[in-house]
């Protein structure tokens, strides 16, 4: 696949429908890799009329997995370095949980290289709108067994967290869930990395009053269900950007299963057909 650099961090990435005039930037969430927007996802764009880009985060994934600290302005700038290595002058953006967050930084950093923005599960970075249950707190900050060691142990657990924290509406099977935590693991497995990236959304501090100044189409979708980042997260987003839809999902949870896949294309289609009929 492609590789994008930003500095000494390569960026591996990968490219949907590259005929379509215009372009969805993917923007992954804490410590998982670019598969989580899967094939059939991306293809759901393509449908749509748009070139669809998912890319592997610094740390995650077949990117760079830097020692030294970065920042969320480092990982919005990972995301241009994208734009620019695929030929994309100007793009939609759309990032869930983390991603949300860097796809929020890229907007406030580069105003000029985005079209609209979807921000998908996320937050403002303020304390009070990132509220979790103890059960979904544990999944971040509980350590996966060694796989080395007992990797059955491991893909139990990793099985177990996507029940934690997903949509009840749209479970997934257990079949596929553990397909799932068995292909990225083979693929890349790399904890230090999520330590480094929870840093770096720390260090980032509350953005509500940078994104009061935004002037994009943004939809705002968040889960009614999400254990993770509760709606509060979704609504302060949305409270902070003028003119942005916010859209809370019943039954959704913290991921993206099959069955909501419809639920966010249209979300980040909608945010880009309001910029088409801006322009």
């Amino acid at each position: 696949m492609p590789r994008a650099r930003n500095g000494d961090i390569e960026i591996e990435y990968q490219s949907f429908g590259d005929d379509r005039p215009e372009t969805v930037l993917l923007v992954n969430g804490l410590g998982s890799q670019m598969t989580r927007w899967p094939e059939a996802f991306c293809e759901k764009l393509v449908a749509k009329g748009y070139r669809a880009i998912r890319f592997d985060n610094r740390d995650a994934g077949l990117s760079t997995w830097p020692d030294e600290k970065y920042t969320l302005k480092d990982m919005a700038n990972d995301g241009v370095a994208v734009l620019n290595a695929a030929g994309v002058k100007k793009a939609h953006i759309a990032g869930v949980s983390m991603g949300g967050m860097i796809v929020q930084r890229l907007a406030l950093d580069h105003p000029g290289r985005v079209l609209s923005m979807t921000s998908i599960m996320s937050a403002t970075g303020a304390p009070e709108a990132f509220k979790s249950t103890p059960e979904a707190t544990a999944v971040l900050e509980v350590p996966p067994p060694d796989p080395a060691a007992d990797f059955e142990a491991y893909v139990a657990e990793r099985m177990a967290n996507t029940r934690t924290i997903g949509s009840p509406a749209h479970p997934w099977t257990d079949e596929d869930n553990r397909a799932r935590v068995i292909a990225e693991y083979r693929r890349a497995f790399n904890p230090p990395g999520v330590a480094r990236q929870m840093t770096a959304i720390r260090a980032d501090g509350d953005r509500t009053a940078a994104l009061r100044g935004l002037k994009l189409p943004v939809v705002v979708l968040h889960g009614a269900d999400d254990p993770l980042l509760m709606k509060i997260g979704g609504e302060a987003t949305a409270a902070a950007i003028p003119g942005a839809e916010l859209r809370i999902i019943p039954g959704m949870g913290h991921d993206l299963p099959p069955g909501l896949y419809d639920v966010f294309v249209d979300a980040i289609t909608a945010a880009a057909g309001r910029a088409k009929a801006d322009a």
